[in-house]
């Protein structure tokens, strides 16, 4: 079985920064191609994905978080990173790792309800 341990998280001001990652052993589950990235559920809204990247570069953002996040792959050290900048408060919520095994296309918005993930760690942004 897959495993995704995320890291980093916690508080910011509005404005300011803060990195996730991810490890993963994909490779190491013989993992053909795969998509990996984040989603985000904010209390009482619905699960976002935002940011996905698949092993051969290809990445793709939702409108809320794109020219501030950037995802990419450590693939030496099995570790997918979600750079955030610019964070406002809406962007408080748990953030998940997913990954899809062998998907048709690298989605963001897939990862939700066709990704297995990690336990999440919360962001929180104050004004």
């Amino acid at each position: 079985q897959g495993r995704l341990v995320e890291s980093g998280g916690g508080s910011a001001q509005s404005g300011g920064s803060l990195r996730l990652s991810c490890a993963h052993n994909l490779s190491a589950y013989g993992a053909g191609r795969y998509c990996i990235g984040w989603f985000r559920q904010a209390s009482g809204k619905e699960r976002e994905g935002i940011a996905a990247i698949d092993n051969t570069g290809y990445s793709n953002y939702a409108n809320s978080v794109k020219g501030r996040f950037t995802i990419s792959t450590n693939n030496a050290k099995n570790t997918v990173v979600l750079q955030m900048d610019n964070l406002a408060p809406e962007d408080t919520a748990m953030y998940y790792c997913a990954a899809i095994i062998n998907p048709s296309m690298c989605d963001r918005k897939l990862l939700p309800d066709f990704g297995f993930r990690g336990q999440g760690t919360q962001v929180t942004v104050s004004s």
